[in-house]
């Protein structure tokens, strides 16, 4: 056989994957870089942008203390008092993406006490840590992604030249009949002429190969059967009584191992298929979890947005499971404590919270001392005016405006906001916020979809054209709804 007359060629060894062993340190902006880049974003609110920016730069303050004394200092919890749709979880969000670190969003009123059904505070930094693993696989995962491209195409022109020598080998064959026994000089030279062909033939497919040449070549590889299982994935944490079963059956399924079949694809699939292969086999897992850990410890972000929701009631009857429970549950967590993970234990101690509500029927000296005591940092986010509504709706990096713009563009559609127009559209959802419920900048989207429908429904017809999007425009297809308060409840 081929494979025994010859030795493959040798394969550029791995190259080192980027920050293992390493503690990702938070950022290292000052808080007026850090509100500038929050400015991008978010319209106003400067003094809750200027308390994260205090908060994130005391982490980077913290990271330059002695061992002894960083131990000692923890994180500034901030409590965000304001209604709806003016841009807590957008900066809690933000603030995230600034330092890249682990960041999720959790309602309060997702949990219970321990002891009833329901998911349980705990599994909040589980959550995390999943997210940050999956993160962090990621960012090792595309820096090694050019190495692991290389070596796929390497694989698949020795797999191609495996196929072109095996022919070869069979036509020999056929036409040179026995010959007797070679001596063992006679059998090395053989080996040898066997070994050039081999190597002539696949850098040959090799130049092709990397010249995009044959990619609609077949070739026969190695992969995992779909159907296998993946038990190292299934959690029961958090589970609800309904889903307990399927995903307990889905867990057995996978602790079979996955199975390696041989399929037929395109070089082009291949070429993917084998990348990801060498990707993931570059990538040292248990290091990625390691440092995922020591991310969240040192650098994630929480989210607790409602938290007035479970203020403890003033009616009787009963324990209240998802109220002063809750928070007597949430407090270990935020004041610092070990969580069990099935990546291993996560400390809790220097993770940043961020907690929201509205406080609209409840104050936040309503929650319990403890809890209260551990937000040292309380800011209020001010109610939108019109001017801030038409400002988000023209100057931020990813306003509303400029994302329907570029979503028509698609279509061949030229669409023109005129100042009148962005105007009227703010107008009216602060018009609509008055009279119904103020659920803040969430109300442009409704009055933009509204105002849109047509040219969004039409676009594929109006390909090469230029619509207007003006203040009669607007006025014409929101106007009467939005004075109307029964059809605004209904359609804005």
């Amino acid at each position: 056989m081929v494979e025994s007359a010859r030795q493959k060629a040798p394969i550029d060894p791995p190259i080192r994957k980027p920050g293992a062993g390493e503690t990702p340190e938070p950022s290292s902006l000052t808080p007026k870089e850090i509100v500038a880049e929050l400015d991008r974003y978010i319209i106003g609110q400067e003094d809750a942008k200027r308390a994260v920016a205090v908060a994130l730069r005391n982490r980077y303050r913290r990271q330059q203390l002695p061992e002894e004394l960083r131990r000692e200092v923890s994180p500034r919890n901030i409590l965000m008092i304001g209604s709806t749709g003016v841009g807590k979880t957008e900066i809690a969000r933000r603030v995230a993406r600034i330092v890249d670190a682990p960041f999720i969003k959790v309602e309060a009123t997702k949990f219970t006490e321990v002891g009833y059904v329901g998911r349980d505070v705990e599994s909040i930094v589980r959550d995390l840590v999943e997210i940050a693993v999956s993160m962090l696989h990621g960012e090792r995962l595309d820096a090694v992604r050019e190495q692991a491209a290389h070596l796929a195409v390497e694989h698949i022109a020795e797999l191609l030249a495996d196929e072109s020598m095996a022919k070869s080998d069979r036509r020999s064959q056929k036409t040179s009949g026995a010959n007797g026994e070679q001596d063992d000089a006679a059998a090395r030279r053989a080996e040898a002429a066997v070994e050039r062909r081999y190597r002539k033939e696949r850098d040959r497919l090799l130049a092709l190969l990397r010249e995009n040449a044959m990619e609609d070549e077949t070739v026969e590889i190695e992969v995992e059967d779909d159907e296998g299982g993946d038990a190292g994935s299934f959690d029961f944490a958090g589970m609800s009584a309904d889903d307990l079963h399927d995903s307990f059956m889905e867990f057995l399924d996978g602790l079979m191992p996955r199975r390696r079949v041989r399929r037929r694809v395109p070089v082009r699939e291949a070429r993917r298929i084998l990348t990801q292969e060498e990707a993931y086999r570059m990538v040292d897992v248990e290091s990625v979890i390691d440092d995922a850990i020591q991310r969240v410890e040192q650098a994630a972000v929480v989210f607790i947005d409602e938290i007035d929701k479970i203020v403890a009631s003033d009616e009787g009857g009963g324990p209240d499971v998802s109220g002063e429970g809750v928070q007597r549950d949430l407090l270990p967590i935020i004041e610092g404590s070990t969580v069990m993970t099935r990546y291993g234990p996560v400390q809790t101690d220097h993770i940043l919270f961020i907690a929201a509500g509205a406080f609209h029927q409840s104050r936040p000296s309503d929650l319990i001392p403890e809890l209260q005591g551990r937000f040292p940092i309380r800011v209020e986010l001010q109610a939108l005016s019109e001017q801030d509504l038409h400002a988000i709706l023209t100057e931020p990096k990813n306003a509303l405006s400029r994302q329907y713009l570029a979503m028509l563009e698609t279509e061949g559609v030229t669409l023109e906001f005129t100042d009148d127009g962005l105007h009227a559209v703010a107008q009216l959802a602060m018009l609509v916020n008055q009279r119904t419920e103020d659920i803040g900048a969430r109300r442009l989207q409704t009055i933009m979809e509204k105002v849109l429908e047509d040219v969004s429904f039409d676009a594929p017809d109006l390909a090469g054209q230029t619509v207007t999007i003006n203040e009669t425009y607007v006025i014409d297809r929101v106007g009467d709804v939005a004075v109307d308060d029964e059809l605004s409840n209904f359609i804005l």
